[in-house]
């Protein structure tokens, strides 16, 4: 399960030097992971309004090679790494545009969480999706 987007460097992302903050990268994991989930018919909104579960960031691990600049064109590359019934594991690749080594890399776990804070298992509907996803065909 990857989603790839493309994504262009804005000058509220960089530093003075024009380089990406490297807190910002974050950010864009983020965005992969929000839009590999919309792909497959899934929001957060939807996941906390209906089912009550909040996908908190419990864990991240990023490995910076080299930097993005304002105006790159950067390709994020998510994929969904592994899974259990209270937490998810994306995995996230950044490019620029052209290139074919990652600038960063790393990895988000999210953990399902209810409104009180408390670990919350995954609802049904996003495991079944993930499930019918990773069926062969």
């Amino acid at each position: 399960m990857k989603h790839r987007m493309k994504v262009r460097v804005i000058y509220g992302d960089t530093d003075k030097a024009g380089v990406v903050y490297y807190a910002n990268y974050l950010r864009y994991f983020e965005m992969g992971r929000t839009e590999l989930l919309r792909e497959l018919g899934l929001t957060y909104r939807e996941l906390e309004d209906k089912d009550g579960v909040i996908l908190a960031v419990v864990e991240a691990n990023l490995r910076y090679h080299a930097s993005a600049h304002y105006d790159d064109l950067l390709v994020i590359e998510t994929t969904l790494e592994k899974f259990d019934k209270i937490s998810l594991t994306f995995k996230t690749l950044i490019f620029r545009k052209g290139e074919d080594k990652p600038l960063v890399e790393g990895t988000c776990r999210l953990a399902g969480v209810n409104s009180a804070g408390k670990l919350a298992k995954l609802p049904k509907k996003l495991t079944q999706v993930i499930n019918d996803s990773l069926a062969p065909i």
